[in-house]
């Protein structure tokens, strides 16, 4: 019930079209509950009518007729499109709402949080789980109502017919109330575990998706084929013990449903060959019995599909409560002007309470403008230490300070705005590379994104593509190759003109050709800034002002290249080894 109450906070803004929606909807359920009566009057009073001629009889049908006519054929129509329209509208604006707030919890979820979730779960909860919620609006909040309101304005009339008839006609009705309920709360649960399911293989296949050029080239077809049918029978499983309890919730309630108008036609039968009602009576009482029940069993459908709703409305409002790992505190205040100059003091860090500490006590300053190279064996902690900057993870213990204030007194996206970041997996959409180099900074001019792919060695290659600044890129920018991923980046950073600049790792994986021309543009990108650089091959860092060494999250040395060569200790190892290497 608490997640009908937070979804309720979506739907306020568009109470007053709800309500209108329903008043339509009353005059559209309202108009077929005539067509009883319309049968009892032809039958009762003109079709048996003694004192009325063959053409009076004839002219009554002709004019009720044509009004029934105008009704159905001029009236109804449009006030079933507009009741239509306006629920449609309304469920479609609160799924707009809600996936609006999702996409702005999505984007304050912290990388801890995706390293944990798989993308296709995320994706089912905010397309798959916000769309079953819908029913929620146009069944729950509007459809139940009308048949609630169908069902009191059927007995109503059938009460002004025959009292004893409808007394019967609603004798089934508590064991109805009781078998919904019974089956409810089961049924809820089991649409929960059904949805985690389908989110279990939507996470699967889309690993999968993405990881097709691996499947092919190791010649994993088979072997994938039975991971995915483990995904889905799992689902599959579940699938089916939901339909078995779905199932069991129908034929125990259109049981009851099905049995009430046969004790109606049995009693209304009976009433007539006593002569205490007239058969045009029994035939409008009859047709009563189907309005009054066909609502009842669209309810029936509604309970399950509404379970359905508030199952997802679980998940989704599960997804919301996600906590934030990296928030503002009340206090923080905005960055505007940066130096560069970063200082870490005593700084620990693990990624989970249970787990062993990543850094250990690391103490360093970096100076305005200075390259800082962070060197050493894989899993030493270089890509967790640079991370810690813009606030991707928080300090375990310790400080890291910007220009003299705490990181965490300063607002996430005042300090990452001072920031430009290449990472060695260079992450593209699947747009236009002018649109790639924009996320930069949205509001540049054209002649702004040329001089900065210029500045990156880039311009040139794009020129030579299809259509040079406005052709798409792919899918995580699979049309190009990684060295031209790789410049399409570093020309956003220069777009951005950030005072702090994180490299890492960005020349690693690529020819050497490539390498020169990124190590050319990162050179002239560096000039002036304060930059972090995570580098594996030790040649491209000789420059750097400080070389910092670590090792299983601890610093072992620092200094400049050439001094760290003289005292021949980790640091003349490793460049020694890798120059060997070459």
């Amino acid at each position: 019930m608490n997640s009908m109450k937070r979804y309720l906070v979506f739907v306020k803004p568009y109470k007053w079209k709800i309500v209108f929606t329903i008043l339509i909807g009353v005059v559209k359920f309202t108009i077929p509950l005539l067509i009883p009566l319309l049968l009892q009057y032809l039958i009762d009073d003109v079709i048996n009518g003694e004192t009325l001629t063959r053409e009076e009889k004839i002219d009554q049908l002709l004019l009720i007729m044509g009004a029934a006519f105008f009704l159905f054929v001029v009236l109804r129509p449009p006030i079933e499109y507009i009741r239509q329209y306006y629920a449609q509208w309304v469920g479609s604006k609160i799924l707009y709402d809600i996936r609006d707030q999702l996409f702005t919890h999505l984007q304050k979820l912290s990388l801890r949080f995706y390293s944990n979730t798989r993308v296709g779960e995320v994706i089912s909860r905010v397309i798959h789980d916000v769309e079953q919620t819908k029913t929620f609006v146009i069944t729950g909040l509007m459809n139940v109502w009308l048949d609630l309101i169908t069902i009191v304005i059927a007995i109503v009339i059938m009460l002004t017919m025959d009292v004893s008839l409808t007394i019967v006609a609603v004798l089934l009705f508590p064991f109805y109330g009781l078998s919904v309920k019974y089956f409810y709360s089961r049924l809820r649960m089991l649409t929960r575990v059904r949805s985690q399911a389908l989110a279990n293989v939507q996470g699967h296949l889309h690993e999968r998706v993405q990881g097709i050029p691996i499947i092919q080239g190791f010649a994993l077809e088979d072997h994938e084929q039975k991971e995915f049918a483990v995904q889905n029978q799992n689902f599959l499983t579940k699938a089916l013990e939901h339909t078995k309890w779905n199932a069991k919730t129908f034929a125990v309630v259109n049981t009851i449903t099905d049995v009430a108008p046969l004790l109606v036609i049995g009693y209304a039968s009976y009433q007539v060959i006593l002569g205490d009602i007239k058969i045009g009576t029994m035939v409008a009482f009859i047709a009563y019995i189907d309005r009054l029940y066909s609502p009842l069993r669209r309810l029936v459908n509604s309970s399950t599909t509404l379970t359905q709703a508030v199952a997802s409305m679980d998940r989704v409002f599960e997804f919301i409560d996600e906590k934030y790992d990296i928030e503002d505190s009340p206090s923080a205040k905005a960055l505007t002007k940066v130096d560069g100059k970063l200082s870490f003091e005593n700084v620990s860090f693990k990624y989970a309470e249970e787990e062993l500490p990543v850094l250990k006590s690391i103490t360093l300053d970096m100076n305005q403008g200075e390259t800082v190279a962070f060197v050493g064996m894989s899993g030493g902690g270089k890509s967790t230490l640079v991370s810690l900057i813009p606030r991707f993870y928080d300090v375990t213990e310790g400080v890291i300070k910007l220009d003299g204030v705490d990181i965490r007194d300063l607002q996430v996206r005042s300090l990452r705005d001072q920031i430009g970041i290449v990472l060695q997996d260079s992450i593209l959409f699947s747009d236009s590379v002018k649109f790639n180099i924009l996320m930069g900074n949205p509001h540049a001019t054209d002649e702004e994104v040329i001089e900065a792919a210029k500045a990156a060695n880039a311009h040139d290659f794009i020129m030579e593509l299809p259509e040079g600044y406005d052709t798409k890129v792919g899918e995580r920018g699979v049309k190009l190759s990684g060295g031209q991923k790789q410049r399409i980046s570093i020309a956003r950073v220069f777009l951005k003109n950030p005072p702090i600049l994180l490299l890492d790792e960005a020349t690693s994986a690529l020819d050497l050709e490539s390498e020169h021309l990124i190590q050319e543009s990162l050179t002239l990108l560096s000039k002036n800034r304060t930059t972090c650089v995570v580098a594996h091959r030790l040649s491209t860092i000789t420059h750097a002002d400080k070389i910092v060494l670590l090792d299983h999250g601890e610093i072992k040395e620092v200094g400049s290249h050439d001094l760290l060569m003289k005292e021949k200790g980790y640091y003349y190892d490793l460049f020694s080894i890798q120059q060997l290497e070459k």
